[in-house]
Order: C-alpha cells, then structure tokens, then sequence
C-alpha cells in the first residue's frame, strides 16, 4: 500500500445515522402547528426524489443548507402548506440537529494513529460543501493525519472525477496505481472512479448487505470497518 484515500461520511463519520431522527425533531421544534405524521412523511419523499436526480445531487450537495430548504420547502408543498420562511427554519434546526449528533465511527481514530504511524500517506478526498465539509474535519481533529484534504466544494470538482483523485496523490507525491486505495461507501464515487485510473478500490459496507442485486461496479475489495484495512495493510507491508 504505497498511498490511501479515504471518502468521509458514512466512512470516518457517522453521517447517515440519525438523521430521520433529527428531521422528526426540527419538524416538531419549529413546525408544532403542522400534523408532524403527515410533514414527516412529505419530507421523506421530498428528500428521496431530490437526491435521486443526479445532476441535482451533484449540483445541490456543495450548498447543503440551500438544499435542504429546497427539500422542505417541497415537502411543505406538497403538505399543502407552502411557507419559504417555515422551509429555511426546518432546515437551520435540523443543520443545528445533526451537527450535535455527528461522530466519528469508533474505530476511525485508532486506525488512522495505527496508518499515519506507520508511515502510509494518507488523503481525504471527499464531496459536498465546503463549510460543512471543513466544520467536521474540524470537529473531529482530522486534518493532522492527512497528508491532502481535497473536498469538492474547495476545488469545484467532486468524485468519481480523475482530477479529484489526482489532485490528492499529486499532494502527497504518489502516483496513481494499484498499490494506491480509495476505501469508502459510494460504489460509483468510491471505486468505480478510484478503479478508472487504476486504483485498487475498496467498498466500505458497514451495514454487511453485500452488493446491491443491480451493482455493475465490482470493488477489488469489501470491509465494514477501517480496522479491516488496517489488518490488511498489515499483512501486505513487508
């Protein structure tokens, strides 16, 4: 392993978990008038069609406050109850909700001491908006492990585009290769992108599902936990 990258959310951080949660509670929070059964199911649908599009998905995440105002402001549409000023108040509460609840996942600092100890030059490479993006590296004292930080918000570029992986091995002074990884849990982002310019990709499944039935991407390697690849570095390093 000459180099490592690594995606953040749903990767190093727990992102997904909690999050039907914290949209349940900044419902309730700012928005008691509505019947929450019914505002909460609206948002589920909102925010299933609106990150389904893949334009929008790529266009959307570099400002996430907007999008998930345009998320409620849908829902309260198609609630019946359109309200601009009620759509930007549920998605500061939830922004307020979910940075509270945010962690990394257990093992994710342990494993980075054990890599960065032993000498593998590692890279973030991560899309979204570059605030948000910044505030849980931040957060989560992670930028002192990494040799390049590359968050698409900052570069104007995001994964599964070659640049975004190139402009992190260009930091750290890697070539591309097979003995670069890209571990993280976007089968199209993570692998299918790292794979196009000859990285070995690795699929992080926390889950254990497997691959969807529908997957065309196949990861040259499948882990639920960071500690995983450290277990293989370990037997791959001479």
């Amino acid at each position: 392993m000459k180099a490592l990258l690594l995606d953040l959310d749903d990767t190093l951080l727990d992102y997904s978990g909690g999050a039907e949660h914290c949209w349940t509670e900044a419902c309730r929070a700012v928005a008691g008038t509505l019947d929450l059964v019914r505002l909460v199911e609206a948002l589920t649908v909102s925010r299933r069609s609106f990150w389904d599009d893949p334009e929008r998905q790529r266009r959307e995440r570099v400002n996430m406050l907007r999008a998930w105002t345009q998320i409620a402001a849908r829902a309260l549409e198609a609630y019946g109850a359109p309200a601009p000023g009620l759509a930007a108040a549920i998605a500061a509460e939830f922004s307020a909700r979910r940075r509270a609840v945010m962690a990394l996942f257990p093992e994710a600092l342990a494993c980075l001491g054990v890599l960065r100890a032993a000498g593998v030059p590692l890279g973030l490479v991560t899309n979204g908006d570059a605030t948000e993006q910044r505030w849980k590296i931040e957060r989560c004292a992670l930028a002192p492990f990494f040799g390049a930080i590359v968050i698409e918000g900052e570069v104007g570029a995001g994964k599964p585009d070659a640049i975004v992986y190139r402009t992190a091995l260009k930091a750290l002074g890697v070539a591309p290769g097979p003995d670069v990884w890209m571990v993280g849990d976007h089968l199209e982002f993570d692998v299918a992108g790292a794979q196009r310019l000859g990285l070995h990709g690795v699929w992080m499944d926390r889950a254990g599902a497997g691959l969807p039935a529908e997957a065309t991407v196949r990861p040259d390697r499948i882990v639920r936990a960071l500690d995983e690849v450290v277990r293989a570095f370990a037997t791959i390093s001479p």
